[in-house]
């Protein structure tokens, strides 16, 4: 009988696949022993392979020069880095390697535009696509960067007040986009995106607010789906409906040159993924040379802003199963030296699902088995499929050490988290590995950095070692807020 873990993968998937392979009971990732990544730096362990996020840009460069050619497209193609996915310096470092564009969402991602413009890691030609609703702080540090001579920042208009607070502030002539308020899928709890502008009102509003300004000129029409991109009806639906209004727009706004079509590529979630972004992209790009052809328009460059695709795929964790509870005659927790709430937040929060797989005894049986986390919340646990509510690993043996790795996790878990703060229950947050490949393929670790420690998080929370008398020293009463409100 076919009853070790090898045979059900063997079974189930096919197996080795380009980033996962088996030497005897050792699993790899990207030709890393992961076995032997534990044993020098030990579990619970997070790691990010940063050749995996050039590589990602570089595929989807190839996808879109591929479309360009096959439909002999004039527009140019610009890849921006979406920062919110994850705005760690080494994965920035490594994005920028690769000729991409930033796509930002807050204030404080303008300071990091400009520590890394000191560096030269980014050039005034680089586009900064500023995205999001825009408040005092963000407005004016948007503003100190073009006032400094970044022209290539695009601001993307989310409403109505935004020309007249960015012109306050702007000492020069700029330029925009504005962003569409898509339609939701109808499964959604409400019908439009909160954010942009809606269909029906973009032209109007450009009619009234930019036509005749002299000091803005409209550069780029923004269009993103909470989806992200699919093959489906929804999907072609609406980028039909930002054709109509990029058209529309054109044809009365000569300045206007880019479609910004925004993320949304979906990334490896399982063995069973199979997804043809080829084909995809090549239906965008004729989408988009077909309506403007029927118009009359000149076919605009593409913007995509890949904030998961490019950081999902090279991030990973491990952990090991310490204990399994058999709490009723079906149900089995195996319990693992971590918590999935602070470390993969996604699992619990939205039900996302990662590559999981074991690291070792790929020869030993399996049991169907759930994974539960070291908190007391009843939501810490991992479901791979929410209809079986069940995983399969190898049996667990308490005289043989089982570690489980999840794939694929780069992308906003750290964010999330909240990465060096506080983790639920005061679970340490582990230690973080980078890994780097050279020229001859020699692969390299490091710490970035180390388990979380308990001064850490007793800093975090007041409890300083200072005397009491002198941390009161700085109280303030009800009667002295008080006088500062008369004052």
């Amino acid at each position: 009988m076919n009853t070790k873990y090898i045979d059900l993968i063997n079974q189930t998937f096919d197996f080795p696949q380009p980033e996962f392979g088996l030497e005897r009971d050792h699993l790899f990732f990207h030709d890393i022993d992961l076995n032997k990544l534990v044993e020098v730096y030990g579990s619970p362990l997070k790691f990010t392979y940063l050749p995996q996020i050039s590589n990602n840009i570089n595929r989807a460069k190839k996808w879109f020069d591929n479309a360009f050619r096959k439909y002999k497209y004039t527009g140019e193609y610009k890849y921006c880095y979406c920062t919110k996915s994850s705005h760690f310096k080494h994965v920035m470092d490594e994005a920028l390697k690769n000729d991409i564009h930033i796509e930002t969402s807050s204030a404080f991602d303008i300071d990091i535009i400009e520590t890394l413009k000191t560096k030269q890691q980014i050039k005034d030609n680089t586009y900064v696509i500023c995205n999001g609703f825009k408040r005092e702080k963000y407005i004016s540090n948007i503003a100190r960067l073009i006032n400094g001579g970044h022209q290539n920042c695009i601001p993307i208009i989310d409403n109505y007040e935004e020309i007249d607070l960015l012109s306050n502030q702007i000492e020069r002539d700029f330029n925009i986009g504005i962003r569409i308020a898509s339609e939701e899928e109808p499964k959604f709890e409400f019908y439009t995106s909160r954010l942009g502008i809606g269909y029906k009102n973009i032209v109007p509003f450009y009619n009234r607010q930019i036509k005749d300004n002299s000091r803005v000129q409209l550069k780029m029409l923004h269009f993103f789906i909470n989806t992200g991109i699919r093959d489906n009806a929804y999907y072609w639906n609406e980028l039909l409906k930002c054709l109509k209004v990029y058209t529309s727009l054109k044809k009365i706004c000569p300045s206007l040159d880019s479609l910004n079509i925004g993320g949304g590529f979906p990334i490896k979630n399982s063995l069973a993924f199979d997804f043809d972004y080829q084909y995809l992209v090549d239906e965008i790009v004729n989408q988009i040379k077909l309506a403007c052809e029927e118009e009359g328009v000149d076919v605009p460059n593409i913007f995509t802003e890949f904030g998961s695709f490019t950081v999902g795929e090279s991030g990973g964790a491990i952990y090991e199963v310490l204990y399994q509870k058999q709490q009723n005659d079906r149900e089995k927790w195996n319990m693992i030296n971590s918590s999935f709430i602070t470390t993969l937040p996604d699992t619990w929060a939205i039900n996302k699902r990662f590559i999981m797989l074991p690291i070792n005894r790929w020869h030993s049986t399996y049991e169907r088995v759930l994974l539960g986390g070291l908190t007391c919340d009843s939501d810490d646990y991992y479901n791979s499929e929410q209809h079986i509510n069940a995983i399969y690993l190898p049996k667990y043996d308490k005289n043989k050490p089982l570690y489980v790795g999840f794939f694929n996790t780069g992308a906003y878990q750290e964010t999330i988290g909240g990465y060096g703060g506080l983790q639920h229950c005061l679970i340490p947050a582990p230690k973080h590995i980078l890994i780097n490949k050279d020229r001859n393929g020699s692969i390299h670790t490091q710490i970035y950095r180390d388990q979380q420690k308990s001064e850490e998080l007793l800093e975090i929370l007041g409890y300083k070692k200072e005397p009491f008398n002198i941390a009161i020293q700085n109280t303030v009463t009800t009667n002295d807020l008080q006088f500062a409100a008369n004052k």
